[in-house]
């Protein structure tokens, strides 16, 4: 098998467990992993050891506290939503995900607030009511 097979092999392979993991892979992280995957697989390991279960914080509250940081960076909705999807399957509820939304207002103001409304409305409703895009 040649260098380039085996690359490839090794980047599909990753491909498929950080998916797997996460429930979801931006195509730019999918490119990277087909271009080195050796970069990606060390930096997916950084991941989980960011957002992946702690001995004293589980990882729907690291994924809280991502969310937060997300949306007071001006993060892109589309990383919002799948942060809260994934807090989703890791147990949490809508009425949480407000509740962490809340707790942003008065550290990141009403901006940091209103991007994560427009995340959450269109996990749990699918963006129905939403405001129109900018």
């Amino acid at each position: 098998m040649s260098d380039d097979q085996e690359r490839a092999q090794q980047a599909e392979a990753l491909i498929a467990r950080m998916k797997a993991a996460r429930g979801y892979m931006y195509p730019e992280w999918e490119f990277a992993a087909r271009q080195d995957p050796q970069f990606v697989e060390s930096y997916n390991r950084l991941y989980e050891l960011s957002l992946g279960e702690g001995r004293h914080v589980s990882a729907k509250v690291r994924e809280f506290v991502a969310i937060a940081l997300l949306c007071f960076r001006g993060g892109e909705r589309g990383g919002l939503v799948a942060h809260m999807k994934r807090a989703i399957q890791l147990g949490a509820t809508p009425a949480e995900l407000f509740e962490v939304l809340e707790a942003c207002v008065v550290p990141g103001g009403a901006p940091t607030f209103h991007r994560g409304l427009e995340a959450l409305m269109e996990v749990v409703d699918g963006g129905a009511g939403s405001s129109p895009a900018r």
